[in-house]
C-alpha cells in the first residue's frame, strides 16, 4: 500500500483562482491489479488549458470534479508493474494528475527515452506543448519560408517553440512577449529578429511598434493570448494571412473580455483580408507525435533548440505556481518537481 499525496479541486473559482479553490489530500493507492502499474510521479506539467477544467461549463473536455485531483500531464518512474508492456524502471508521460503516484492501464502512456533529452522535455519541447508548437505552424498555418509570423507569448513552452521551429524554417520570426528580460531571451538565445514587449505599451502603442516591426505585413500569427495583442496584429494581416488560433490566456479568467475590441471589427478584418482563422486542440493530432519527435527529438538532444524552465519544487505549491502562470508570472515551461529524478 502507498500513500499519495494529491491536489483536488476544492471549489470552482470566480474569476481568477486563488488557493482556497485547491486542497492537498492524502490518499492510500491500491497495489495496482491485473494489467496495471504504479507510478511515481517526478514533473508535473502546469499549462493554461487547466484554467478551463475548473469551471463546470461545456468544452471539449469534461470538467474537474469538486473533490477530483486536478488534471495534468506528469512524466514519472514505474515502480510497480502487473503490465506486460512496461516494465519497473520504465519511464513513462500521461495524465496523471497532480498528484505523487498514480495507477495505470496503459491507456495513453507513452514511454520516455531519457538518453535523447531530460524526462522533463517530455513535458514542455518534447511533449504537449512542443507538438503544439509544431503542429499549429505546419498544419494549421502552414507557415512557409520568406514569410512573417506573429508569436504572442513569444517565450512561452508553447510560443518559444513556435519562434525556434518558425526561425528554422527561413521565416522573418516577431515575438509578443511580457517584460523587458523575456524580450531579450527571445532575441538573444531564441533567434526572434524583434519580440515587442505589451506590458511596456498601450494597445495603440503596440499597434504602431508592430507596424514598425512588420512594415511588409504579417503572413502568420500563432495566437496564445487574444486581448491588445490580437487586435494589434488584425490591423497588420496581409491578404490571404492565416491566423493558428491555439489559446487565449488573457480572457481565461473573464478579465479584459469587456474592454475586447468588438466583434463586428474583428469579423470585418477577417472578411476584407480573406484571412483563414483556425482553432484546434492538440489532442485531435496526437497521431502525428510520432513524426514530430522524430524530427524534433535530435533538435532539442543536441541543443539547437533552445529548452526554458521555470521549476517550482513540491507539489504542495502547484497552486501558487499555477495561479502565477495564468498572470504570465513564469519564463519558459512551467514545471513542478514532485519528485527525484531515478
Amino acid at each position: 500500500m502507498t500513500t499519495a499525496q494529491s491536489i483536488t479541486l476544492a471549489s470552482r473559482p470566480t474569476g481568477s483562482p486563488v488557493p482556497e479553490n485547491f486542497a492537498l489530500v492524502d490518499r492510500v493507492m491500491p497495489d495496482p491489479g491485473a494489467g496495471e502499474f504504479l507510478v511515481r510521479v517526478i514533473w508535473l506539467s502546469l499549462d493554461p488549458y487547466m484554467r478551463g477544467r475548473m469551471d463546470d461549463a461545456k468544452s471539449y473536455a469534461e470538467p474537474v470534479a469538486i473533490g477530483g485531483v486536478m488534471e495534468g500531464g506528469a512524466v514519472g518512474e514505474v515502480i510497480v508493474s502487473n503490465h506486460a508492456g512496461f516494465d519497473a524502471g520504465d519511464i513513462v508521460t500521461a495524465q496523471f494528475g497532480w498528484t505523487t503516484h498514480a495507477i495505470s492501464d496503459g491507456e495513453g502512456v507513452r514511454k520516455v527515452n531519457p538518453d535523447v533529452a531530460p524526462i522533463s522535455t517530455a513535458l514542455g519541447a518534447l511533449g504537449m506543448p512542443g507538438i503544439t508548437a509544431w503542429v499549429g505552424l505546419n498544419e494549421i498555418a502552414a507557415a512557409q519560408a520568406g514569410e512573417t509570423i506573429v508569436v504572442s507569448a513569444a517565450t512561452g513552452a508553447v510560443g518559444g517553440m513556435v519562434g525556434q521551429l518558425a526561425k528554422a524554417k527561413g521565416m522573418r520570426v516577431i515575438g509578443v512577449a511580457g517584460g523587458a528580460e523575456k524580450c531579450a531571451f527571445a532575441e538573444a538565445e531564441l533567434g526572434y529578429d524583434i519580440c515587442l514587449d505589451h506590458r511596456a505599451m498601450d494597445a495603440k502603442e503596440l499597434a504602431a511598434a508592430l507596424k514598425a516591426a512588420a512594415p511588409d505585413g504579417v503572413d502568420v500569427y500563432f495566437e496564445n493570448v487574444g486581448g491588445k495583442t490580437l487586435e494589434a496584429v488584425l490591423t497588420r494581416m496581409n491578404t490571404g494571412g492565416r491566423i493558428a488560433v491555439c489559446g487565449a490566456i488573457s480572457w481565461y479568467s473573464g478579465q479584459g473580455i469587456a474592454e475586447a475590441q468588438p466583434l463586428p471589427a474583428v469579423w470585418r478584418n477577417i472578411l476584407t483580408r480573406r484571412l483563414r482563422v483556425q482553432g484546434f486542440i492538440i489532442f485531435d493530432h496526437f497521431h502525428l507525435m510520432g513524426q514530430f519527435q522524430k524530427e524534433v527529438g535530435p533538435l532539442v538532444g543536441n541543443g539547437t533548440i533552445k529548452v526554458k524552465e521555470s521549476v517550482t519544487d513540491g507539489l504542495e505549491n502547484a497552486p501558487a505556481a499555477f495561479i502565477e502562470l495564468l498572470k504570465g508570472g513564469n519564463f519558459g515551461k512551467q514545471l513542478v518537481r514532485v519528485g527525484d529524478d531515478p
